[in-house]
């Protein structure tokens, strides 16, 4: 089958996505990843057709180093940024994936770009499906992820994810049906809705699949990168070598809200430990961190979190699972988004301690962090947590039921696009 495969966001947001590609096309399709421009670096390494969709989300984000303040009105003006960025750019993506889409098989999105894929599909009459790394199936058994982890009433949980789908068609849906009119004509959709089938990046290790979700929306497991053709640094090889494994200390694409008072209550917990530290998008350099903190560049985690004695991140979906996979604990330091969420998940697994809101944490909370990560209890239970996961194989899994989903000629009538 030809796939037209669309996404944009950070690195986080397009690694699954570049590794479910290559899958799908050693499977025997023929695929295309639509996705950010500077989030394309595995696919490119991967192999895998891509198209760099226009915009820049680092262009978004806050500038300056540790030691430029950073206020609450910066990080509103870089939540109006981005959704500029979509407004602005929504129909362009809409264009560009429409036009590799008239010859497609199916259209499978997420993403930020997700309503213009799914406006594409539906124009064009494609079977399509979504693919998630967060739920957004609605659940009376949680709340959405989005929201800070609670107890609600089931009414409540189920409502909490229409306000989700409410929110996503506000700022993304809205630009998208634009978008769809200005190229395709044809009278106003008062929704685009999201009730196809979806499949889940997620290990059920992590979050219980609900009995209340329809029967096409679908765990699979985590959408791990391969190590095929990766090769440590020498420097890091070399210091990986040179004593007791480090903690890792990760914030992916939130780093650039780190500030020198979180630095420094970072630093000062650790201790003189040895520690990695992956600056992601900010502007931290090895000059900020003292000697015991060795800089890493883009480093697989599913090669180097196995080297590691503890991961301390922001939460992210796919170092949230990078790091249980790996069988170590976590400190988790949730800066806003799903992060909240996936804290949870690992606290109640048991190899986190509750987290604490990267603006609120301080050296002393986070050496209080270190010190329950350290006891044989949770070292255990991240040991077990990480020997589950390594079972699966969400790539495989994700293979299969797209095949299923797609090939079958009843699987295509439930995927025939729904006029809304």
């Amino acid at each position: 089958m030809r796939l037209t495969v669309v996404t944009f966001g950070s690195d986080g947001d397009t690694r699954p996505f570049a590794v479910l590609t290559q899958a799908l096309m050693h499977a025997g399709h023929d695929v295309h990843l639509f996705a950010e421009q500077a989030s394309l670096g595995l696919a490119q390494a991967l192999g895998v057709p891509h198209t760099a969709l226009a915009g820049d989300v680092l262009a978004t984000l806050p500038p300056g180093g540790p030691d430029t303040a950073l206020t609450s009105r910066d990080a509103l003006q870089t939540l109006r940024r981005l959704l500029r960025l979509i407004a602005d750019n929504t129909p362009s993506w809409t264009q560009t994936i429409a036009e590799h889409a008239r010859t497609s098989d199916a259209v499978l999105f997420s993403g930020l770009s997700m309503f213009a894929g799914l406006g594409a599909a539906l124009e064009l009459g494609k079977p399509h499906l979504g693919l998630w790394l967060q739920p957004i199936t609605p659940t009376r058994q949680r709340c959405s992820p989005m929201m800070p982890p609670m107890k609600l009433p089931g009414w409540l949980n189920h409502l909490s994810y229409r306000a989700l789908h409410a929110t996503l068609w506000r700022y993304y849906g809205k630009p998208a049906n634009a978008a769809r009119r200005q190229l395709f004509g044809g009278p106003e959709r008062a929704r685009m809705r999201l009730d196809c089938p979806i499949l889940y990046g997620i290990s059920p290790q992590l979050m219980a699949r609900p009995t209340d979700w329809p029967v096409t929306h679908q765990l699979c497991g985590h959408w791990s990168t391969p190590l095929d053709h990766w090769q440590a640094p020498a420097a890091l090889q070399d210091f990986l070598a040179a004593g007791p494994a480090p903690i890792y200390i990760g914030l992916g694409s939130a780093s650039c809200f780190l500030r020198r008072k979180g630095l420094d209550a970072i630093t000062v917990a650790v201790a003189g430990r040895r520690a990695l530290f992956y600056p992601g998008w900010s502007d931290i350099r090895a000059a900020d961190l003292p000697q015991n903190f060795h800089v890493v560049g883009p480093t697989p985690h599913s090669w180097l979190l196995p080297r590691c004695s503890l991961a301390i991140h922001h939460g992210g979906a796919g170092t949230t699972h990078a790091a249980a996979r790996a069988g170590i604990p976590s400190i988790v330091m949730p800066f806003g988004g799903d992060q909240f969420f996936w804290a949870d998940c690992l606290t109640t697994a048991g190899v986190a301690p509750k987290y604490v809101p990267a603006p609120k944490a301080t050296a002393d909370s986070l050496r209080a962090a270190i010190e329950f990560t350290q006891t044989d209890a949770v070292r255990a239970r991240a040991s077990a947590l990480g020997a589950a996961l390594a079972r699966e194989d969400g790539v495989g899994e994700a293979v299969r039921r797209i095949t299923t989903l797609l090939g079958a000629s009843a699987a295509a009538q439930t995927l025939a696009p729904v006029n809304t």
